[in-house]
């Protein structure tokens, strides 16, 4: 190919770092509420077991009283 320009080991390292530099931009820009939504939902999914279980409990406990002589 007459004319053409050779790529240098430059022109790589400059082309992967921008785009290195991109993904990592958006990367730290997505973390935060991605992060967020995580501890939400496992807030809610707490919530909702701990009343199940309340639920169940109450279910499945027998009121017993004992009458002393």
């Amino acid at each position: 190919m007459p004319g053409a320009e050779k790529i240098t080991r430059q022109d790589l390292e400059d082309r992967l770092r921008g785009l290195q530099d991109d993904l990592t931009k958006q990367v730290d820009d997505a973390k935060q509420p991605l992060i967020a939504g995580g501890v939400a939902v496992g807030l809610i999914l707490l919530v909702v077991f701990y009343f199940l279980g309340r639920r169940s409990g109450r279910r499945k406990n027998a009121l017993v009283q004992i009458r002393r002589v």
